[in-house]
C-alpha cells in the first residue's frame, strides 16, 4: 500500500511523524506492506512553489492508496489570488472526499467536560464538499460577495446527490453500531435547503428499515449533546453544521485531540487529524499526536473494508487499544493532558504499546 504523506503547517510535521512513527510498528507486526512518499502543502509549499497546493500534488495523490494530510494554517495563508489556497477544501473538492467521519468518545479512565455520569460515543458524519463553504460551492468563482463595501452576501448550496450519499454513509455506518441515525438540519428556517437535505435523508432512510431515524434541530443538538449524549449514535449533517457539532462532541469527551478524523470518497481516504495547527506551539516537541494517530487509523481500517483485507482492520484495532493504553497512565499522557511526555515519546509509546 502507498501513502503519500502531506506534513502540513504549524505541529503538523510533529504529529505526522508521530503517527508515522506508530504506523511502522504496524507494518511490522501485521505485514501491512506500506511504503510513505512524502510532498509539501501549505507555507513549506507556497515558498518553493508560490502555492500551497499544486495541481500536480493533487493529481498525483489519486494514485496512492491512501493520504496523510498534517494540519494547516488556513487562517494565516494569503489571498488565494496570491497562492494562500485552501488545502483541505482543495482536496476535499478536487478527490470528492465527501464525507467527512468525526468520531468522539469518553474514556472512563480520562475526564471529559461533560456532566458527570454521563457517557458519549458517537460518529459525525460530516458532508464535506458543499454547504455554506463559500470556496467549494461553485464551479466557477467563490460563493461569497460583496455587492458594496457594507454588503456581504453568502451563497450555500445543497444537493440532492451530495445529501443522499453521505446519508447513507451514514445509514451503512449505523447497521454497524447501535442502529440509530439522527438527522441534524435547520429546516424551519432554510425551508429550501434543510428542506432538501432532510428530504433525501428520509428517502435514503426506506432503505434501512432496521435503523432508528431521528431528526433533530441543530440548535436543539447542541443542547442534547450537553445533556444527554446518550442518544445519538450516527449524528448526518450538511458541512456547516457538522464541523461545529463534530468540534463541540469531541470537545465534550474530553478534548479536540483525543479523536481521529478521515475525508473519504468511495475511492479515496485521506487522514486527518480534527484539530488545527497550534502554530504556538510547533517546534517544541508539546503537541498531542493522538488524534492524528487516530485518524491513520481510521484510515488503516478505510483500507481494510475497500480491500477486504482483515490484517488492515486488525491493526487499526490494535492502534486505538494502543493509545488507550498509553493515556491510561497519566504520566505517559501529554502535557495537555497532565502528563510530561512530549509529541514523539508519546508516539514511540503508543508503538511500543502496540508491540506489547
Amino acid at each position: 500500500m502507498r501513502i503519500l504523506v502531506l506534513p502540513g503547517d504549524g505541529i503538523g510535521p510533529e504529529i505526522v511523524q508521530a503517527s508515522i512513527a506508530v504506523l511502522d510498528a504496524a507494518n511490522a507486526q501485521f505485514g501491512l506492506d506500506l511504503a510513505f512518499d512524502y510532498d509539501d502543502v501549505g507555507f513549506t509549499s507556497l515558498e518553493k512553489y508560490g502555492t500551497t497546493l499544486r495541481d500536480e500534488t493533487l493529481e498525483k495523490a489519486r494514485g496512492y492508496d491512501g493520504i496523510i494530510l498534517g494540519t494547516q494554517s488556513h487562517a494565516d495563508y494569503p489571498a488565494p489570488e496570491k497562492g494562500g489556497r485552501n488545502v483541505s477544501a482543495g482536496f476535499r473538492v478536487g478527490m470528492d472526499l465527501y464525507a467527512n467521519v468525526r468520531p468522539a468518545r469518553t474514556r472512563s479512565f480520562l475526564a471529559s467536560n461533560m456532566k458527570e455520569g454521563r457517557t458519549m460515543d458517537l460518529v459525525i458524519m460530516r458532508e464535506a464538499t458543499e454547504g455554506f463553504y463559500a470556496d467549494r460551492n461553485m464551479s466557477r468563482g467563490w460563493g461569497e460577495v460583496m455587492p458594496s463595501p457594507d454588503m456581504a452576501l453568502s451563497i450555500r448550496k445543497i444537493t440532492r446527490h451530495c445529501s443522499e450519499r453521505i446519508a447513507r454513509q451514514a445509514f451503512e455506518l449505523a447497521m454497524k453500531r447501535r442502529r440509530k441515525v439522527t438527522a441534524i438540519h435547520k429546516a424551519n428556517s432554510f425551508h429550501m435547503t434543510d428542506g432538501l437535505f432532510l428530504e433525501c435523508v428520509q428517502h435514503v432512510a426506506k432503505d434501512f428499515p432496521e435503523v432508528q431515524l431521528d431528526t433533530l434541530l441543530v440548535d436543539a443538538s447542541t443542547a442534547y449533546l450537553v445533556r444527554n449524549p446518550e442518544r445519538f449514535d450516527v449524528l448526518v449533517a450538511t458541512n456547516f453544521y457538522g464541523d461545529i457539532l463534530s468540534d463541540l462532541a469531541s470537545e465534550l469527551s474530553g478534548s479536540l485531540g483525543l479523536a481521529g478524523s478521515i475525508n473519504a470518497s468511495d475511492i479515496h481516504c485521506c487522514a486527518q487529524a480534527q484539530h488545527g495547527s497550534a502554530p504556538d506551539i510547533a517546534g517544541q516537541d508539546k503537541a498531542n499526536p493522538t488524534s492524528m494517530i487516530l485518524s491513520v487509523a481510521m484510515l488503516l481500517h478505510w483500507l481494510g473494508e475497500k480491500r477486504s483485507s482483515p490484517k488492515y482492520q486488525e491493526a487499526a484495532a490494535c492502534i486505538d487499544q494502543a493509545v488507550d493504553r498509553v493515556l491510561q497512565d497519566p504520566a505517559t499522557r501529554t502535557a495537555d493532558l497532565g502528563g510530561r511526555l512530549g509529541c514523539e515519546a508519546f508516539g514511540k509509546a503508543v508503538a511500543e504499546a502496540l508491540n506489547a
